[in-house]
């Protein structure tokens, strides 16, 4: 591997395992650099001088520091580049936000225009459904800093389990986030690290209302979110690899646009419903990076009634939790929300949804108890899609039914080629008998 290549490796498991806790990095450490001892003494390095500058940093901002209007007042967050604060500003406006300042000993290029390039996202959008940028700035030491909608609320996920919504409950929600991915898109700005902890569900004038947060590995797709240069596409691991489309997968960023967020989305409302992910996140990380990757962007998920089926005693649970039981949370899923489902997560992106506008309409045309778009796919698509699976498999296997053919009609022709010789023989042969019977013996 050239030098910027791994450069680049060493920076992408850095920055990933840096969103771990602590007592899962040594974990994330065995994953990513899969037996690379020089590659994982790299990272290692990395890390430890990370945590010497947080621990120096500690002696920084504090409970009650302030940073220009706003007081902090805990720590609600910490990620690989920044750290988020819930504050409080007092002018113009006495409000609460979430400050996210830039990390200690983080303010590279790359980071700087990473982070310019989230506040520039969320200034471009104003919508329900997605947390609102305030102000920016920096502190006294030149951290740059952006002030956005504080959002006092859980994963949708757990919010939903919670509170025990049942499927249908859980369907108006999801739409409601499509709306905001789908504003997000009309703005130019593809989300490309959509999942539950990304989308909090706040309480407001009664109703829960779900926000999206966190576009700080956005795309523009019709403008600069920022004047920096922005290495962050060509080799990197962008994204969250549970919730990835196949196209995020293939580490080239050059081809990415909005249908991956629809992919996401899809994983979205598979664990909305199910209860748990397409693949087991377990099994997805332990058989390495390159395996991971092959499976994100190969192996088809089974439908969401399937995934029920063979949970086991899990099954039970997910059940109880969407208010019903095994048997009929399994019959609720199969059919149309199974085709939905699949739709969104289907590998070849001409094939799902052009839009989450297109997802949720067809969310809705199943609530309404309307025909969806959705359907099975023919079975030719699935012989296409099999044969593309197994080309040597079934190369091989073709091979023999020609021997096959080709031995059955060679023996059929030999037949009939001989029955043909045994009548012309028979013909002769009676010929033969007719004359020698007319002759007098004498």
């Amino acid at each position: 591997m050239s030098t910027p290549e791994r450069h680049a490796r060493v920076k992408e498991i850095f920055l990933a395992v840096c969103e771990q806790a602590p007592e899962d990095r040594a974990k994330a450490l065995d994953e990513a650099c899969a037996g690379d001892d020089g590659l994982r003494h790299e990272v290692e390095s990395l890390l430890a001088l990370d945590q010497k500058t947080t621990h120096d940093a500690r002696t920084g901002p504090a409970p009650s520091t302030l940073i220009g209007p706003f007081r902090l007042l805990q720590k609600v967050g910490e990620g690989g580049m920044g750290e988020v604060w819930e504050a409080e500003q007092h002018q113009p406006v006495r409000r609460r936000v979430a400050l996210k300042i830039v990390k200690w000993g983080m303010d590279t290029k790359e980071v700087l225009a990473r982070f310019e390039s989230e506040r520039q996202a969320l200034v471009l959008m104003s919508h329900p459904n997605i947390a609102r940028a305030f102000e920016a700035g920096a502190s006294a030491e030149g951290r740059p800093f952006f002030a956005m909608e504080y959002v006092r609320g859980l994963p949708i996920t757990t919010y939903c389990d919670a509170q025990r919504l049942d499927t249908r409950q859980r369907l108006e929600l999801f739409r409601q986030v499509c709306e905001g991915v789908q504003h997000a898109h009309q703005k130019g700005v593809i989300h490309r690290d959509i999942k539950p902890s990304n989308i909090l569900v706040a309480i407001e004038d009664g109703r829960p209302v779900p926000k999206i947060i966190d576009f700080g590995v956005a795309k523009a797709t019709s403008q600069r979110l920022t004047e920096r240069t922005l290495f962050t596409e060509l080799g990197q691991w962008i994204g969250t690899p549970e919730y990835m489309s196949p196209e995020q997968a293939e580490l080239t960023g050059l081809d990415v646009d909005t249908r991956s967020d629809v992919y996401s989305l899809g994983v979205v409302l598979y664990e909305l419903l199910a209860g748990t992910q397409p693949f087991d996140s377990e099994e997805l990380r332990s058989g390495g990076f390159d395996e991971m990757r092959r499976r994100i962007r190969e192996d088809e998920p089974p439908r969401p009634s399937t995934r029920v089926s063979g949970l086991g005693p899990a099954s039970q649970l997910a059940a109880e939790r969407r208010r019903t039981d095994r048997p009929g949370l399994v019959r609720t899923l199969r059919g149309d929300l199974d085709w939905i489902v699949m739709k969104a997560l289907e590998k070849d992106r001409t094939r799902r949804y052009a839009s989450p506008s297109e997802l949720a309409a067809d969310v809705g045309r199943y609530l309404r108890t309307e025909p969806v778009e959705a359907s099975p796919p023919r079975t030719s698509y699935r012989v296409r899609k099999f044969v593309s699976r197994h080309r040597a498999g079934v190369a091989a296997g073709g091979l023999v039914l020609f021997a096959l053919v080709a031995g059955v009609v060679g023996t059929t022709v030999g037949l009939v080629r001989a029955q043909r010789e045994a009548q012309s023989a028979r013909q002769v042969a009676g010929l033969l008998a007719s004359m020698l019977g007319d002759v007098d013996p004498t």
